[in-house]
């Protein structure tokens, strides 16, 4: 009963901790090829994840097959605002090696290859 307890703590303590994280909630993204997307960023497991929810182009909101595609994966805290795990581009439909940076409303996106030697960067802004 001790060890249960014990357990069950702990993992209220963790999800406590990820519930208060700043990188949770919505972010823009900027526009890439024309379009841009409202990107829903929640836990999952021990790390983020982000779900494209909305998507935009110069007509307005518009269905993409993006839509409830994960566009951020298993992003996991390394501390002082800075994260580490995998992106996807629609553009290309190609994964890379994921880091983000948030600094207030605003989170650096970098999609990088060749371990992480050359990246391509994005900035996210939050949406209220």
């Amino acid at each position: 009963m001790k060890t249960w307890l014990l357990a069950l703590t702990a993992s209220l303590g963790l999800a406590t901790a990820a519930a208060a994280d700043p990188l949770i909630g919505w972010w823009q993204t900027e526009p890439d090829d024309g379009s841009y997307a409202l990107v829903q960023i929640e836990p999952c497991g021990p790390a983020f994840c982000g779900v494209i929810r909305r998507t935009y182009d110069a007509t307005g909101e518009y269905q993409s097959p993006n839509l409830g595609k994960q566009i951020v994966m298993d992003m996991v805290a390394e501390g002082e605002g800075h994260y580490e795990g995998r992106v996807w581009r629609p553009s290309n439909d190609k994964v890379y090696i994921g880091k983000m940076d948030i600094s207030g409303n605003q989170v650096k996106l970098r999609g990088c290859v060749a371990g992480g030697l050359f990246c391509a960067s994005q900035t996210w802004t939050r949406v209220n």
